[in-house]
């Protein structure tokens, strides 16, 4: 699937949740459904700077030259959105994660019900996925 099919696919998820409560809740569940990152990395090193609660992300580049993102945080809702960027990022190449525009965000409401402090942390996931995907961009095309 491509990055804007899984939009989609989410975007369709939530139309059919119309109260931001459950919609919190359904977050929530994302959020307890995410793999389990391994502990070597919940080291400061892996902390996303901007986000109020801990947020740890590692990524790696399998041998098809995609991305897989792991992750986990403190904060349950801050997990379920990381959940989200995730399943919408994870297993795509550095080029199409940098070429992606998230439209997802807004489409389900997410930036207009977050608090600006979790609106700044999601942002700050965002710009920290991108950066790995930058990163192992120019290792690809150094390593040619």
């Amino acid at each position: 699937m491509t990055i804007n099919e899984i939009q989609d696919e989410i975007i369709d998820e939530f139309v059919d949740i119309e109260d931001w409560m459950d919609r919190y809740a359904y977050i929530i569940d994302l959020g307890n459904a995410l793999p389990a990152i391994d502990e070597k990395y919940k080291t400061p090193q892996y902390i996303i700077e901007g986000c109020q609660s801990r947020v740890w992300l590692n990524a790696e580049l399998n041998d098809e030259g995609k991305i897989i993102y792991t992750a986990d945080s403190d904060a349950i809702i801050v997990k379920g959105i990381i959940s989200l960027l995730i399943k919408v990022l994870s297993e795509h190449t550095p080029q199409e994660i940098l070429d992606a525009d998230l439209y997802f965000i807004d489409k389900i409401g997410l930036s207009e019900h977050l608090s600006p402090t979790r609106s700044n942390g999601l942002v700050a996931m965002v710009k920290q996925m991108k950066v790995y995907a930058f990163a192992f961009n120019a290792k690809m095309q150094a390593e040619g």
